[in-house]
């Protein structure tokens, strides 16, 4: 079987002139290695495709692949992971992880979250801040927490996130409108311990491989899984495995929700836990990142003492098991 790859490489980003947090979701060369090695490794012919710019050149000039291995994440537009299994959608080849319906849907947290409630998966109150005027309709008890509406790796996310006061919520939507250019999500700020749980499957055959506990050092930014923690996560995170009654409730709100969004193969699934106690999802990621020993799937599964190999042996069971029944 020929399998494309296609991914983001942040090297090339960065020599176009965008800059470091621009390019924070892009991958480096050693995960494209690592993937393609485990790939090979499992029997399968690869070839490099990169970006979607790269992959609309290849397809219109006749290449084609049995299957696509997909972890572009995108530059452009809310929808931006949803472009690469778009255009394949057009051209008939099948892809690892979600569709484009999906990736569209979840890269964009409100509506997302408007969809889990509607399932009855629980997650904190919020309130989409489109414009600055919006800010004087929040209507939530502090503390709140704010970020960008369709951001990753924590973008956005920092110390002042965390809001005590009507006069600060103002002051950080008006820098995140400004610098992120799209819509502030602001939710009930969620005092407890952060679980995140991996996934893998596609509808019945979904299951939780297990999860574990985001514990941030002293030295980290306090309140949140930042960008900060998560760039130099090897300094300022603690990942524990986790098997207590909070980390069951977390697999079983996961596999209800990845059933329920449509999700298939493998990503990730975040949660905190209430001022009560109980867990609330908080992001729902289809598009887990994938580097073998600073990405969160590889890391509960190397606590889980699930070889690199196996986890994407259990991304392509899932996709070839679909491209078989179609």
């Amino acid at each position: 079987m020929k399998v494309g790859l296609t991914y983001d490489l942040r090297a090339d980003y960065l020599a176009e002139g965008y800059g470091e947090e621009e390019t924070a979701e892009f991958d480096r060369p050693d995960t494209i290695e690592a993937i393609e090695g485990a790939l090979k490794e499992l029997g399968y012919g690869t070839e490099r495709i990169g970006n979607v710019r790269a992959l609309a050149a290849r397809l219109v000039a006749g290449s084609r692949w049995d299957v696509v291995f997909n972890i572009c994440e995108g530059m452009h537009g809310i929808a931006r992971e949803a472009q690469v299994p778009a255009l394949l959608d057009a051209y008939g080849i099948p892809c690892t992880f979600s569709d484009a319906t999906v990736m569209a849907l979840t890269m964009h947290k409100g509506l997302t979250k408007h969809v889990l409630r509607d399932q009855g998966i629980p997650t904190a109150d919020f309130h989409v801040v489109e414009t600055q005027d919006d800010v004087a309709r929040v209507d939530l008890p502090y503390p709140l927490f704010a970020k960008p509406v369709a951001e990753g790796t924590g973008k956005g996310v920092s110390a002042r996130s965390k809001i005590a006061s009507k006069k600060d919520l103002d002051e950080v939507c008006r820098q995140l409108l400004a610098t992120y250019r799209q819509p502030v999500l602001v939710e009930t700020f969620l005092p407890g311990r952060e679980y995140t749980v991996g996934v893998v499957g596609t509808g019945e055959d979904t299951r939780a491989l297990g999860t574990v506990e985001v514990v941030l050092r002293e030295n980290a930014e306090s309140d949140a899984y930042s960008y900060v923690n998560k760039e130099k996560c090897e300094d300022l995170v603690l990942y524990l495995l986790a098997n207590d009654g909070n980390a069951a409730q977390c697999m079983e709100l996961s596999v209800r929700a990845w059933r329920g969004l449509g999700c298939r193969d493998a990503g990730r699934i975040d949660f905190r836990l209430d001022a009560e106690g109980q867990p609330c999802l908080m992001e729902l990621n289809p598009l887990a990142g994938l580097h073998p020993e600073h990405s969160d799937l590889p890391i509960i599964c190397n606590r889980l003492d699930i070889p690199y190999v196996e986890l994407i042996r259990m991304i392509m069971d899932s996709a070839v098991r679909r491209v078989a029944r179609k």
